[in-house]
């Protein structure tokens, strides 16, 4: 029997490495008859320290964010994919990816991009994949490829 996903979650941040992700997801959608709900995390942790915090700097964000996602949502529904949503959330990217998102939705896959950072960054302040990868209690693909499973380099 082959395995079938019903709830792929898909995180996006606006990074190459995401869209593949969100590419191959719809993809994977319309073989399994699957719903994907896109979720777009802003950091709150970021604006602790900045002095001239004000919450416009957070309307813009969010503003930006769901411009973005909304793009996601029309190429899905123009390729042939209409069960699929998001969400915009504000907080820990990692937990809310890992644990609190897959509970809430039923989530059995998630379809996350490969690291953007590089290694000083992912030794200073941890890659939110690899912290899916190992924490998550459904089923975790990393993208790293495009559709026709060919690696590709990051466009600069």
């Amino acid at each position: 029997m082959l395995q079938q996903y019903k709830n792929i979650l898909v995180p996006i941040d606006g990074s190459f490495e995401s869209e593949l992700a969100f590419k191959k997801a719809v993809e994977v959608a319309k073989r399994n008859k699957a719903s994907v709900h896109l979720v777009h995390v802003i950091d709150t942790r970021a604006f602790q320290n900045v002095s001239s915090f004000d919450s416009t700097m957070v309307e813009q964000i969010t503003e930006k964010a769901k411009d973005t996602v909304k793009g996601y949502v029309k190429n899905a529904k123009d390729a042939g994919l209409d069960d699929i949503d998001y969400s915009i959330e504000y907080g820990a990217p990692k937990a809310i990816i890992a644990t609190e998102f897959p509970q809430k939705l039923n989530v059995d896959l998630i379809m996350i991009g490969a690291t953007g950072l590089n290694a000083m960054e992912r030794l200073l302040i941890g890659s939110v994949t690899e912290y899916v990868t190992r924490t998550a209690a459904c089923d975790v693909l990393v993208v790293r490829t495009d559709l026709d499973n060919k690696s590709i380099k990051k466009p600069k």
